[in-house]
């Protein structure tokens, strides 16, 4: 549970604003489509990362982090891909200097996670923010502009 702690978890979301949900979705019924606007509802600043998409909740969607961080300070990259897929995700995030990496729910890859713990990363695996943020009551804090 090493990437699991709760003092982490509440540092990405409450200094943390900028979250680029890789593996984002148009669908409705997804996960990520979910999660990206609760986000988004609670005034994080969210940008969907997905080659497949055009626009996702009506924002750009862009095909890569690389491509995304031309526009966006990325804070976060929020991971919604197969384990197996990751590490490329976890490189890309260290590359284009993200806060944070964040593996969603079944998202566990030890490796990618340690690759961007030792880079400086803060790492979050296997919750979800929907999940933590009643946890911290981050909710009833307002984003300034």
């Amino acid at each position: 549970m090493e990437f699991l702690d709760p003092e982490v978890i509440k540092a990405v979301l409450t200094t943390c604003r900028t979250w680029a949900i890789v593996g984002a979705s148009s669908d409705p019924s997804r996960p990520s489509n979910d999660v990206m606007r609760f986000l988004r509802d609670l005034g994080y600043n969210v940008v969907p990362v997905n080659p497949n998409e055009v626009t996702i909740l009506s924002m750009k969607c862009y095909p890569s982090l690389t491509q995304a961080n031309i526009d966006w300070d990325i804070d976060v990259v929020d991971v919604f891909r197969q384990p197996s897929k990751v590490m490329q995700i976890a490189q890309e995030a260290i590359a284009i200097s993200a806060r944070a990496i964040w593996f969603q729910l079944g998202v566990t890859n030890f490796e990618a996670a340690s690759l961007a713990l030792e880079a400086g990363l803060m790492v979050v695996m296997d919750t979800c923010p929907k999940i933590e943020i009643p946890k911290i009551d981050v909710a009833s804090r307002l984003w300034s502009s």
